[in-house]
């Protein structure tokens, strides 16, 4: 199998929002993340559905870490929720949580 050598241009796009979560936060921050930020995400019409995943076999002794990812049709889908969704919701997350939360963004197509 040949290595792809050019940025993907279609299929379904995978962002993850990898965050790790102090543990004195970690029940209200996942509540919050599932009923309310979550469904505003997908509301923005960017992405179709979201799940929220936790890391198993991790050093979680500061709290646990999750892996938010959100499906996006396409990257022009993606990058309009960068450029008008994301500024606003970096800003209210934080507001909200401070240094109780820190988080790593990566992007993928998803192949199968």
């Amino acid at each position: 199998m040949a290595l792809i050598k050019q940025k993907p241009s279609g299929g379904m796009i995978v962002y993850n929002v990898t965050t790790a979560v102090a543990t004195e936060k970690a029940d209200e921050w996942l509540q919050w993340m599932v009923q309310e930020h979550g469904p505003d995400v997908i509301n923005t019409g960017c992405f179709t559905r979201f799940h929220v995943l936790r890391l198993l076999q991790v050093d979680d002794s500061e709290g646990p870490t999750f892996a938010i990812q959100y499906y996006a049709e396409s990257m022009y889908d993606y990058e309009r929720y960068l450029k008008e969704y994301a500024p606003k919701f970096r800003q209210q997350i934080a507001e909200m949580w401070g240094n109780a939360v820190v988080s790593f963004r990566t992007v993928m197509q998803l192949i199968q």
